[in-house]
């Protein structure tokens, strides 16, 4: 990628983040429901409709959207995304508490998904069409079709209830409250990742320079794992990113499910509690870290494959 492209990618971060404020702060504006009563029923107090006017005022919510939008994106510039209605501490504090746990989470269930995905996808593509492919085809279908909350309590059930091995409760400190969440990710994960090898595996197969390789007698292995394999990593490392970002944005459900202290977790609490702070900080944010996860991996494309040197695909 040249700095000219670089550039011009950079310069489409920060447009499409500069929009991606905009509509958030327009839609938390226009949602229903009051931030300042939920905040006093939070806190378990009935407050009268001038303790609610005086905090609106105090707080800036009673000023026209334009005005409260541009000041806080002028904050935000500085790197100070507002304070939290719900915790009372600064938004930019809670999401980085956050982001650590949600990475070693993120980061572990991809390692599990690429332990399973590629040796069984590249087992389906050697034997294609054959009972093993069938099997291991009808495994992944069967996987693909479940949901995550689904696995996530069958896990729960199995190992934390009935064989008690594992905390119910994740507290994201330690590496036994991180098994049964990143299993419950990389489940999904495996079988869509399994189909995605098996095709790019199958693609490379049907190249003419596999057939000059059996013909020249270099052993199936050889030219399984040291041509075919690098030369189907574009596709998977395009979805690689893609999953990268969105664990990171935050896996709500599973995070809920296992009251896992991460982004997904806080996000949700930041919506019920009519956070708006903290939820236009937390959108803000993951946008941020998809688009730079994505533009990494454009980068990376010129290290995998020198194909693509001068240009992104």
């Amino acid at each position: 990628m040249s700095a000219k492209q670089l550039g011009k990618r950079l310069l489409q971060i920060v447009l499409v983040a500069a929009g991606i404020s905009f509509l958030t702060f327009m839609i938390t504006y226009l949602a229903p429901g009051d931030p300042v009563t939920a905040m006093y029923a939070a806190a378990g107090m009935m407050p009268n409709e001038e303790m609610i006017q005086e905090t609106r005022e105090a707080m800036g919510l009673n000023r026209p959207m334009p005005i409260q939008y541009f000041d806080w994106l002028k904050n935000c510039l500085r790197g100070d995304f507002g304070t939290s209605y719900a915790y009372h501490k600064p938004v930019a504090a809670l999401l980085l508490e956050r982001l650590w746990p949600t990475l070693k989470l993120s980061i572990l269930s991809m390692f599990l998904m690429l332990f399973a995905a590629v040796p069984i996808g590249m087992a389906q593509a050697t034997h294609k069409n054959s009972i093993v492919d069938y099997v291991l085809r009808g495994i992944t279908f069967f996987g693909v079709s479940m949901p995550n909350f689904w696995v996530g309590l069958l896990l729960m059930l199995i190992f934390c209830v009935r064989l008690r091995l594992l905390p119910v409760v994740s507290s994201g400190g330690d590496f036994k409250s991180l098994i049964l969440p990143s299993v419950t990710l990389a489940f999904a994960m495996s079988a869509k990742y399994t189909r995605q090898v098996r095709t790019a595996i199958l693609e490379e197969l049907n190249q003419d320079y596999v057939i000059g390789a059996r013909a020249r007698g270099v052993k199936e292995w050889r030219i399984l794992w040291q041509n075919v394999f690098p030369n189907s990593l574009l596709p998977l490392i395009t979805m690689l990113g893609l999953s990268l970002g969105s664990l990171l944005g935050g896996t709500a459900v599973v995070e809920v499910i296992f009251s896992y202290p991460g982004m997904g977790s806080l996000a949700v609490a930041a919506i019920t509690a009519y956070d708006y702070p903290l939820i236009q900080g937390y959108v803000l944010w993951i946008s941020l870290i998809y688009m730079l996860v994505n533009l990494a991996v454009d980068i990376s494309y010129n290290y995998v494959d020198p194909r693509m040197r001068g240009g992104v695909r």
